[in-house]
């Protein structure tokens, strides 16, 4: 689905901090969104999280930098995280150039399938609602 200028795959999670979640059985894949890359800047720092470690839904667990943004990265699910994507400690603009593909954060064994139901679709009107007011916030 398009809003705007931003993409947002219709078979994707996504949460009110801008973050995208791809389910693949229990394996939730997580990164930034097009937008969110967006009103982030070029992103020039990633601390990566630790592979093994639980972690909570809602729970920052990574942090991310920009020009003119320092934030820490919540779990959208929570679970153990499985993966991480080392690539972006060595080109952590992948997040700005491939925000869907090799620009992803992370990857967490998801303890509790009923946390994405949590989470917003981009079919969903309230989350068509929120990029609008959003956009409307950023000037985006």
């Amino acid at each position: 689905m398009k809003i705007g200028p931003y993409t947002f795959p219709d078979d994707l999670y996504y949460d009110r901090e801008h973050n995208w979640a791809r389910v693949d059985g229990q394996t939730v894949t997580q990164g930034l969104t097009d937008f969110g890359q967006a009103i982030a800047g070029e992103i020039i720092y990633i601390e990566t999280p630790r592979v093994g470690r639980e972690v909570k839904q809602g729970e920052a667990f990574m942090s991310m930098e920009s020009g003119k943004w320092v934030g820490r990265v919540r779990a959208m699910v929570g679970g153990r995280i499985v993966a991480a994507n080392d690539a972006l400690e060595f080109d952590s603009t992948l997040v700005n150039s491939d925000p869907y593909g090799a620009g992803w954060l992370a990857r967490i064994d998801m303890a509790d399938p009923a946390d994405l139901g949590r989470l917003m679709r981009a079919s969903d009107p309230a989350f068509a609602e929120f990029i609008a007011a959003e956009r409307a916030k950023y000037q985006k």
